[in-house]
């Protein structure tokens, strides 16, 4: 049976008769006369599959089944009447009451036709509805005993059916004027009819619905609620007339664009190839030329051919088509198997290591040490090495040297603040301006497989974040035995990075990932001593400052004196980068005038320097007063370098309250507290009452508030201050201390020791107390750099007391 979808909807071609003449497609009838009729109530029953009659409905039937042809047959020579109704099931051929739906409809036949194709047509036209209550008999044909059923009619005057009417007749136009594939004729038919009742019936037998849904149309006996169902199925068919309308135009659109851009390039390629220049196939031919000097891994070689291939098919207005030429130019320029021979010369590369550097005795010996393993074994794994240390050390000018010495090429990737895990490892293909990870750039940049890479700033890498974890990306970079085959999201092939020398740098490892810093080899870059800073300044700095500023080195002179008070007075750092502006600085002002004639002193002194730079900056020469009891000078690490500071305490008659001030952090405070309660349980060494505790309160300060201060090792001085306050004892001049201590009176080793020693020197300190377990820091250092110190190591903290307190009693001293 026809519907909505097809071509021939409401079946006007099979409407036409042999003769040309027209079939009707609905009753012409009265419906008085077609409610009137008389029927029997034992009617020949003829089986419907896929299809569903309605009352008033004219529709043609192909009959195909031996005992449906009979039927049609004795009708057709008798009263013309049957009962027409669906089955269940259309794949059944011989249907039992139980394969028939319950209801159906009284048809007539109209017309029986002869197709050329051998098959039987029979137009029938449907009458009233019926019920089936029992199939009397099955041979030869079906004869079922039936019920006729009436129809619950709205009344003639019902406005709200007359709209539901208006309302499915106007939806049905909508349908046909938007569906190419229907007929106009299909409006015209359904203007012509005029019974509301009929008008139902052949939309429901016209809806794009299934038979089950059809079925429970016929079933419905309530008109109106009939037309509300037909209606809803209406209203789903006009949406779906839309959809597809939409989704045409669409790809009507799409088709059209894509239509007109293929024949304005191929119009373009035409123009190029008549002017010569045919930029794809140029392009095309200069990758296919560079491929072939290439000596990659034969993966990366499948690669290129089968992406080449993809970019010899696109579009080159594609957007695509930039990424892809963007891919294949990077596969093609990166360095694989291409390596810059390693200078062996050890003695060259000592050095320029010493040109460029003064101190970092431990970095230039790993370095050599390297080459010497390199030397021996040439496919050796090289080294993932991290320089921590304080700003202005040079640890990454090192990086310079290392590969000037190596003869390699020299890469510098800052990692401060990176916070995008891409920027490692590069950018899928899918997006827009995709591009490789800075690994791959700055290997590409750099023309070889094994560069010097410094990685500088890596404690400032971000950790997770909405764009990854760079941190964790960096884990494959820095491990030897993953970085052979390290994997760009871009390059979407394996790259080996095992024969590029990384070298990291540092100003604290307390932020770096735990994994990431397993996987480096930590050497530890200290501050400068004062004598370091002074050779650093007269063979670099002042050379370097003078070049820049287009002075020769006999018009302006530094003498020993000036250029110490430079780093003493005027800068406080571990590293030399504020000395090296304070020595622009006074070099711009003689530079002015010279330029300007005025006079000017080649040899500057240190009042030169105070009349340039103004007063001194910092003090550092401290006068360190012994007559006052409880003051003890500390000595302290810092991210700028060493510092002294004084630990003072005070008593007061009270009640034997402790009070901690000068902005000190907890472990600082526990310090305090171990250093009393360890003081109250040895009273007797000291020949101290155990009561006084209980009678003066205690008052621990440490000047300098508004800076923050923690740590373990002002142990020992805040010990000696309150066994120098309780006993009254003077405090040896001259004297600093520094190491932990604990609840059993021992001394412990703390950090920092070169930068703390640099402090004491600079404030003229003569002994130092430390524990035993640091003679091996001191004895790193280089003699010169100690001469005029005296130390002490302790393991017990009764033994700081016979070093630093004096058997003098201080001028005014309490009675406790």
């Amino acid at each position: 049976m026809s519907n909505f979808d097809k071509n021939d909807f409401l079946g006007f071609s099979d409407m036409m008769g042999r003769d040309g003449e027209v079939m009707p497609v609905i009753s012409t009838e009265s419906e008085d006369d077609i409610e009137s009729e008389e029927i029997d109530n034992e009617l020949p029953i003829l089986p419907l599959r896929n299809a569903v009659l309605f009352p008033g409905v004219v529709t043609p039937i192909t009959v195909g089944r031996e005992k449906s042809l009979e039927l049609i047959k004795q009708v057709n020579k008798g009263n013309k009447t049957l009962g027409a109704i669906a089955q269940r099931d259309d794949s059944v051929d011989e249907p039992k009451l139980n394969d028939f739906h319950q209801y159906g409809t009284v048809a007539r036949i109209i017309k029986m036709l002869n197709m050329p194709d051998g098959s039987t047509t029979v137009i029938i036209q449907g009458r009233r509805r019926f019920g089936l209550l029992d199939l009397i008999k099955t041979e030869p044909f079906h004869v079922g005993r039936i019920e006729v059923l009436t129809n619950a009619e709205p009344a003639g005057d019902d406005k709200e059916f007359e709209a539901l009417i208006s309302s499915i007749k106007d939806m049905a136009f909508q349908i046909i004027q938007k569906s190419p594939n229907i007929p106009m004729e299909a409006s015209f038919t359904l203007e012509n009819i005029e019974s509301p009742k009929y008008l139902v019936n052949f939309i429901c037998s016209n809806l794009s619905a299934d038979v089950k849904e059809k079925q429970q149309l016929l079933e419905t006996s309530n008109i109106q609620k009939r037309a509300e169902m037909a209606l809803e199925m209406l209203s789903k068919e006009m949406q779906m007339v839309d959809l597809k309308h939409h989704i045409q135009s669409k790809v009507k659109t799409d088709l059209d664009k894509q239509q007109r851009d293929y024949f304005l390039n191929q119009q373009l390629k035409t123009i190029k190839e008549e002017l010569g220049d045919n930029t794809q196939e140029h392009e095309i031919e200069d990758l296919k030329e560079k491929a072939k000097n290439k000596n990659w891994p034969e993966q990366v070689a499948k690669t290129f051919e089968k992406e080449l291939s993809k970019l010899q098919r696109m579009n080159p207005a594609a957007m695509e088509y930039s990424i892809q030429i963007n891919y294949l130019d990077t596969l093609v320029e990166l360095p694989w198997s291409e390596f810059s021979k390693d200078n062996f010369d050890l003695e060259r590369a000592e050095k320029i290591l010493e040109r460029d550097h003064h101190g970092l005795e431990k970095v230039k010996e790993r370095i050599i040490e390297y080459l010497a393993v390199l030397k021996l074994k040439a496919n050796m794994k090289s080294p993932i090495l991290c320089l921590v240390g304080p700003p202005g050390v040079g640890k990454t000018s090192l990086g310079k040297s290392v590969a000037e010495s190596l003869g390699r090429k020299y890469i510098r990737m800052s990692l401060g603040g990176l916070r995008d895990e891409a920027e490692i490892r590069g950018h899928r293909k899918t997006y827009i301006g995709a591009m490789p990870g800075r690994i791959i750039q700055s290997i590409k940049k750099a023309g070889t497989s094994n560069p010097v890479f410094v990685l500088d700033e890596i404690d400032k890498v971000a950790g997770a974040t909405v764009n990854g974890d760079p941190a964790s990306a960096l884990l494959e970079v820095l491990d030897p035995e993953q970085n052979t085959s390290f994997y760009d999201n871009f390059l979407e092939v394996e790259y080996d990075l095992s024969n590029v020398m990384f070298l990291a740098t540092a100003n604290t490892m307390s932020s770096i990932h735990p994994a990431l810093r397993d996987r480096m080899e930590v050497i530890h870059v200290n501050g400068y001593l004062m004598e370091e800073k002074y050779q650093i300044a007269k063979k670099h700095l002042i050379p370097k400052q003078m070049r820049e500023h287009g002075l020769k080195s006999n018009q302006v002179t530094f003498k020993k004196p000036v250029v110490e008070s430079l780093i003493q007075d005027y800068t406080r750092e571990s590293g030399v980068r504020s000395l090296e502006k304070t020595i622009a600085k006074v070099i711009r002002n003689q530079a002015r005038k010279i330029v300007m004639d005025d006079t000017y002193k080649k040899s500057l002194t240190t009042d030169d320097v105070r009349e340039i730079l103004g007063p001194p900056l910092f003090q550092y020469d401290r006068e360190l007063d012994n007559e006052v009891p409880g003051v003890v000078t500390g000595l302290a690490w810092t991210a700028v370098g060493g510092e002294i500071l004084f630990v003072e305490v005070s008593l007061s008659k009270g009640k034997g309250r402790l009070t901690l001030t000068g902005n000190l952090g907890d472990v600082m405070k526990e310090s305090a507290t171990l250093a009393m309660e360890y003081l109250k349980a040895h009273t007797d060494q000291l020949n101290l009452d155990p009561e006084v505790f209980d009678k003066w309160n205690v008052h621990i300060h440490i000047p300098e508030g508004a800076t923050p201060k923690d740590g373990p090792s002002a142990g020992i001085t805040m010990f000696t201050a309150l066994a120098s306050a309780f006993t009254q004892r003077k405090v040896k001049s001259k004297v600093a201390m520094t190491g932990e201590i604990t609840l059993r009176g021992k001394v412990l080793p703390v950090g920092g020791i070169k930068e703390k020693i640099l402090a004491a020197k600079r404030a003229k300190i003569k002994d130092i107390i430390l524990s035993e377990d640091n003679r091996k820091n001191i004895e790193d250092i280089k003699p010169e750099y100690i001469k005029g110190l005296r130390f002490h190591y302790v393991t017990e903290m009764s033994e700081v007391i016979d070093i630093a307190l004096t058997n003098e009693k201080a001028k005014n001293a309490l009675k406790l």
